[in-house]
């Protein structure tokens, strides 16, 4: 996986220097913080990789330079990724990286979340982003058997889990809050979400994920 890492970041280093898509330019610290943190939590919650392995189809919000999205696709080349990005240029770039890493099966567009209806099961993961709530509130779900993850630090603990109770907790059951164990970070957890109630969502104007994938 090192390897994987140094050739991921030298790319970042020059080709896509940039577009400043990872403020993370030490190796170690890359491979920890970036590369590690995308993948541990699939080899140390159970309740993640079982529905990974049984969807079979992880979508990624927001992901940025690549983070989760490209390293969990390097560890799983069995999986399906799709991304979406609100920003083109990343979206761009995180192609032409997937494609000079050898990972065909991690394919990203240019989509805002909140125009996608999810109609398929599927393991929806956020790293790095705004808050559980908010991005609960933008998702259109018409599928029980949809798995919703977010990347978190001490912060939702902290400051985020009353604000889900008080407003989503009837619409999403919160089912995994896991600590993970990731060398050289702070508290890190995998927080997973699933839908009470389906449909969230059909209007016809969204894009359906399915004609997607």
């Amino acid at each position: 996986m090192m390897n994987f890492s140094l050739k991921y970041l030298n790319l970042l280093k020059t080709k896509f220097e940039g577009l400043n898509l990872t403020r993370i330019l030490d190796e170690q610290e890359f491979y920890d913080k970036q590369i590690l943190d995308s993948i541990l939590p699939y080899e140390q919650c159970e309740e993640f990789k079982n529905l990974i392995e049984s969807r079979k189809l992880v979508v990624d919000v927001g992901f940025g330079g690549g983070f989760p999205i490209l390293p969990l696709a390097h560890h799983l080349p069995k999986i399906r990724f799709i991304g979406f990005e609100s920003r083109m240029k990343k979206v761009e770039a995180v192609n032409v990286i997937a494609a000079e890493l050898g990972l065909p099966n991690a394919k990203t567009y240019h989509q805002r979340i909140e125009d996608v209806l999810i109609d398929r099961p599927c393991v929806v993961t956020f790293k790095a982003v705004g808050t559980v709530t908010d991005f609960l509130k933008k998702l259109n779900v018409s599928k029980k058997d949809v798995g919703i993850f977010f990347y978190k630090g001490p912060s939702f603990a902290e400051k985020e889990q009353g604000e889900f109770e008080k407003t989503l907790s009837k619409e999403w059951e919160l089912f995994v809050n896991f600590q993970l164990k990731v060398p050289g970070t702070e508290e890190r957890r995998i927080i997973g979400f699933r839908p009470i109630n389906v449909p969230r969502g059909t209007s016809k104007n969204l894009v359906k994920l399915s004609d997607i994938f």
